[in-house]
């Protein structure tokens, strides 16, 4: 697996990689209109979604990104919860990241698709991004 970057993102009008989708792990059929909600809340209510299931951890997101929208809403995931973002301006990202905090949304994993990640699991991708949050949170306790 190649190593992926951390890179800041600025409130600006650049757009992300890939297409306009989110690709959303982890969310209860309750915590899913939840969710839903705040994406209405940021202006964001019409970007397609996946609601990735456990038997999906094997798939590379490129393929997940190629599903319809709306696939496995309506089923929980047991899944690390987790939002993949891609083909969204960076201030959309923002937005959608302030509103999900102030919402009091559950602690989740937030990425960006990149030209490497594309090609990731989401399993995959969901251990980097553990292992991140792991490694950031040790370097706040030092």
């Amino acid at each position: 697996m190649a190593e992926a970057k951390f890179e800041k993102i600025k409130p600006s009008d650049k757009l992300l990689y890939g297409p306009q989708k989110l690709l959303l792990c982890g969310f209860s059929t309750v915590a899913q209109s939840k969710f839903n909600a705040v994406l209405k809340m940021v202006g964001l209510s019409n970007i397609p979604k996946i609601w990735v299931s456990e038997n999906q951890s094997r798939t590379v997101l490129s393929d997940l990104l190629k599903l319809p929208d709306g696939e496995g809403e309506g089923e929980s995931s047991q899944l690390p919860r987790a939002i993949i973002v891609s083909g969204i301006m960076e201030k959309e990202l923002i937005s959608l990241m302030r509103v999900s905090k102030k919402t009091g949304m559950k602690n989740t994993l937030w990425a960006t698709l990149t030209p490497t990640s594309e090609n990731w699991t989401i399993q995959q991708l969901l251990v980097e991004l553990l292992s991140e949050r792991k490694a950031m949170q040790r370097k706040k306790k030092t």
